[in-house]
């Protein structure tokens, strides 16, 4: 089982990122482009952190640029994600703008654009697969038809994830990317693991799981670890 894991490890690490994001090759308004997003595949893309950053930069390259899931929530008067977190760390490149604006995303950093204006965009695909399989088969799955089991890199992500899953014809766990390995959890894609969504007191066996070394997804939106062998759905990306 774990000489299983590794071999897909390694070949999903290889190319795991291009399909998490979809470069959309069409102009649309800001709110049209999440519209289309939120009808075709999760959302428009948050892009919170460098890790995420560097996702995107993978994929679209240098002539690529577009909407992502930025906003000014006039209400509360702070720029959001269209997942709901607040944005922490912010990548503008003439500085936080003045006025209330939308962000297009570019290699370079985000730029101040008014939401009415049409451009191309770039929507985050996560893909609930209601299947009930095992983690493992759930991996090999995910490899054959798309990239790979999905990483979490963010709480916009995570919330995301979990807004696919609270209403759907799911299992209450879901399994992700998210694997037990040597003495660390880890992404199965190769990704780094820069954020972490595990509850908070209770039952913390995920430090140093015996049995249960597999992640799910909750639908309250949190880690757990479960027996590989358990039959869940899936999310690929």
């Amino acid at each position: 089982m774990e000489t299983l894991v590794l071999r897909l490890l390694i070949i999903t690490s290889a190319g795991a990122l291009s399909e998490k994001h979809v470069f959309i090759d069409k102009q649309e308004t800001w709110p049209d482009a999440r519209q289309h997003c939120r009808e075709e595949y999760t959302d428009l893309s948050p892009i919170t952190n460098e890790v995420e950053e560097g996702v995107l930069k993978q994929f679209a390259g240098e002539d690529k640029s577009g909407w992502i899931g930025l906003y000014w929530d006039k209400d509360v008067k702070k720029w959001k994600w269209s997942g709901g977190d607040n944005v922490t760390n912010q990548n503008w490149l003439n500085g936080i703008p003045d006025i209330a604006t939308n962000a297009k995303w570019t290699s370079d950093g985000w730029r101040a654009v008014s939401g009415l204006n049409k451009i191309h965009f770039f929507c985050l695909n996560l893909i609930v697969v209601q299947e009930k399989k095992t983690w493992e088969e759930a991996l090999v799955h995910c490899t054959e038809h798309h990239s790979s089991l999905t990483s979490l890199l963010s709480k916009s992500e995570t919330l995301l994830a979990q807004n696919r899953i609270r209403n759907a014809t799911v299992t209450e766990e879901i399994w992700i990317g998210l694997r037990y390995l040597g003495d660390s959890w880890l992404w199965v894609n190769g990704d780094p693991l820069v954020y972490s969504s595990w509850p908070e007191g209770g039952d913390q066996d995920h430090l140093c799981p015996i049995w249960r070394r597999c992640g799910a997804l909750t639908k309250e939106g949190v880690w757990e670890n479960i027996g590989c062998h358990e039959k869940l759905h899936f999310i690929c990306a």
